[in-house]
């Protein structure tokens, strides 16, 4: 094996390190992304208002 070859193999190695970071930093965005989706759609994350009385939670109108 000459230092040429040897030196090709080596770039390519560090090329495929990179695309495998950059697809690593793609799926945990997507996951991330995915794990909102499924809070918001649970709704979690946001207080209930199904047990206090009548009133309770809505706007104000502070004008007045």
């Amino acid at each position: 094996m000459d230092v040429a070859s040897l030196a090709m193999s080596l770039i390519a190695m560090q090329a495929g390190n990179t695309q495998q970071q950059i697809a690593t930093s793609a799926l945990k965005s997507n996951l991330d992304s995915e794990k909102s989706s499924v809070l918001t759609l649970l709704g979690a994350g946001s207080p209930s208002l199904a047990n206090v009385g009548a009133g309770i939670g809505g706007n104000l109108n502070i004008a007045a």
